[in-house]
């Protein structure tokens, strides 16, 4: 009985061991694995952070040209606009004098004297006025 117990003992104690063992290689292969990813995280990090920098000067250099490139077309939208601009306002002279045009002749029509005829009128009653003082004068 005693051998028993013994063997038993040497059974539990090399088991244990053995367990240790693993254990400990398992204990060491983490380690290892957690000094790898740490190496490897950096360098794999750097790789990421130039591929970002590339991506974005490339993104910066199409937003330069595309931005370029809008305000291209604002500056040629700009001149159309200024260009139509012109047009309208002649064309609106243009109907203005037309109006003006209509309405003198109507006004002439029943007997309203224009603003040419008044301002005529104005001038020979100013020399007449002037006539007269001269007359008046000698007197």
């Amino acid at each position: 009985m005693a051998k028993v117990i013994l063997k038993k003992k040497d059974d539990t104690q090399r088991a244990l061991g053995e367990v240790r063992g693993y254990a400990r290689k398992i204990w060491l292969a983490g380690l290892g694995a957690y000094a790898r990813v740490g190496q490897e995280g950096a360098d794999y990090l750097k790789e990421l952070v130039k591929a970002g920098e590339t991506v974005e000067k490339r993104g910066k250099k199409r937003i330069d040209h595309e931005l370029d490139a809008a305000n291209t077309q604002i500056d040629s939208v700009k001149g159309e606009i200024s260009s139509v601009k012109g047009k309208v306002e002649v064309q609106l002279d243009k109907i203005e004098k037309a109006f003006d045009t209509r309405v003198a002749s109507a006004l002439n029509r029943i007997g309203i004297p224009s603003k040419h005829d008044v301002e005529a009128l104005s001038a020979k009653l100013d020399e007449l006025t002037a006539l007269l003082e001269r007359v008046a004068r000698k007197q």
